[in-house]
């Protein structure tokens, strides 16, 4: 049966979740998981393979070792008498050493000084003390327990073997105590490092969240950009035509000619299928940039499609002149003034012009929404070292005014994406109004 996803599993962290919870400790699972402490099979094992170590010794020590104590009369009877029920009883008490630590290792300090066969269950002990109790009650213990030990072993020894024996102890009490101290340290290690790698998760999901914030500004300034201004052409045109067939139906004004009908659907139709191709354009760019669209092409067949057009080149500085000319041509009075020096303009960075072109288009946009019928000023000066300017100016709205109707209206971000794309190329961009003028000025690095 095959086991489902990491996410799918109840009670289980989503990413980075042990796939096989069984080799693992359950200490360490529990770490992870913030839930409570459960032996795992691991740890099973662990604990049987422990109490089989302290078992064999206790019987050793208990029933097979007959060398018999260096002085006949150390011990006493009394703890002979009971140093193989408690050996048995400290192999027993093994299995405590996991919920009390601490209280286990107290409770074996008096035995070992009196008990031989709890020898196998007091390294295990010593090795559960520097696994489980902080450093320094930890290391405490560890020096009373070789207190305890120490006379007891020159007492019980022959008096030529004393140092060895006592080096043997030192040497066996260090040795399981350190190995305890390398199975915490790595534990630990790898806790920083699943921390470390849930930070670094948390990094990443928020770099993605930040950049896919920046993704959808970006295209919301874009598809604001492209489309305000063609949508608001084609509400003048549609506004003028609808315009002249009231005013005949109200008998004001002659019908209008068949060919000026025709000229106005055709301009609107125009105007549509620029809105479509910028829009394409747009979405070409953000997809890929230019080389998407015509990446990885081959002829076309039998069967397969005709590649798509080329994608119209952004817009630049150049164009601006084009953008007053359309707005013109839909009835918009505008007054374009240009001290820039065009060849030196030309030399600007292509997201700098493209920052132009659109603060000129969203400035005209917003006088065709909002002051119909006004003349625009529209100004462009600077040079390279002194930086760039763009100022738009144009009357306020009178209210009603005879002629078309007035555009769509506004979404209120027009002017946000400016200052936020003028923002990413290091510019400023202002706009009130100050005795009855709407004026918009944008400022752009020109580097000399």
């Amino acid at each position: 049966m095959t086991e489902p996803p990491a996410g799918d599993r109840p009670g289980r962290p989503e990413h980075g979740d042990p796939p096989r919870r069984w080799t693992l400790p359950g200490e360490l699972l529990a770490e992870v998981s913030g839930g409570p402490v459960r032996r795992s099979v691991r740890d099973w094992a662990v604990d049987v393979l422990l109490f089989g170590w302290a078992l064999m010794w206790w019987a050793l020590i208990g029933f097979v070792d007959t060398s018999g104590p260096a002085d006949p009369a150390f011990p006493p009877d009394w703890v002979r008498a009971v140093d193989v029920p408690l050996g048995l009883l400290s192999c027993l008490a093994l299995w405590l050493r996991r919920r009390y630590p601490m209280g286990l290792a107290i409770a074996f300090l008096p035995v070992s000084a009196v008990a031989d066969t709890i020898f196998g269950s007091l390294m295990v002990v010593l090795l559960n003390l520097a696994l489980r109790v902080p450093w320094r009650p930890a290391l405490v213990m560890l020096g009373l327990y070789l207190l305890a030990a120490v006379p007891y072993m020159v007492l019980h020894a022959l008096p030529q073997e004393g140092p060895l024996v006592v080096g043997f102890v030192v040497a066996y009490y260090l040795a399981f105590f350190a190995w305890g101290v390398a199975i915490r340290a790595r534990r630990q290690e790898v806790l920083r490092l699943r921390e470390d790698a849930a930070r670094a998760r948390a990094d990443h999901a928020r770099r993605l969240a930040e950049t896919r914030r920046r993704e959808r500004e970006a295209i919301a300034r874009e598809m604001h950009d492209v489309l305000a201004h063609r949508i608001s052409l084609l509400s003048v045109h549609a506004g003028a035509l609808a315009y002249r067939l009231r005013r005949t139906a109200e008998e004001d004004a002659p019908p209008p000619a068949p060919a000026e009908i025709a000229a106005s659907a055709q301009t609107i139709r125009d105007t549509a299928h620029q809105a479509l191709e910028e829009l394409r354009e747009v979405l070409t760019v953000l997809r890929g940039g230019p080389a998407a669209a015509t990446a990885g092409m081959a002829p076309a067949g039998p069967g397969h499609a005709p590649p798509p057009a080329p994608v119209t080149p952004l817009p630049t500085i150049a164009e601006v002149a084009g953008l007053v000319a359309e707005a013109e041509a839909a009835g918009q009075r505008v007054r374009f003034l240009d001290s820039t020096d065009a060849e030196a303009a030309q030399a600007l960075r292509s997201p700098v012009q493209r920052t132009v072109y659109r603060v000129v288009q969203e400035g005209l946009t917003n006088a065709r929404k909002h002051a119909p019928g006004q003349p625009v000023t529209v100004e462009l000066g600077g040079a390279p070292g002194r930086g760039l300017t763009i100022v738009l100016r144009n009357p306020l709205g009178s209210g009603a005014s005879p002629g078309p109707e007035p555009v769509i209206p506004g979404t209120g971000s027009g002017l946000t994406g400016l200052s936020e794309r003028t923002a990413l190329e290091g510019g400023t961009l202002e706009h009130g109004c100050a005795d009855g003028t709407f004026h918009l000025t944008a400022h752009l690095p020109w580097p000399g």
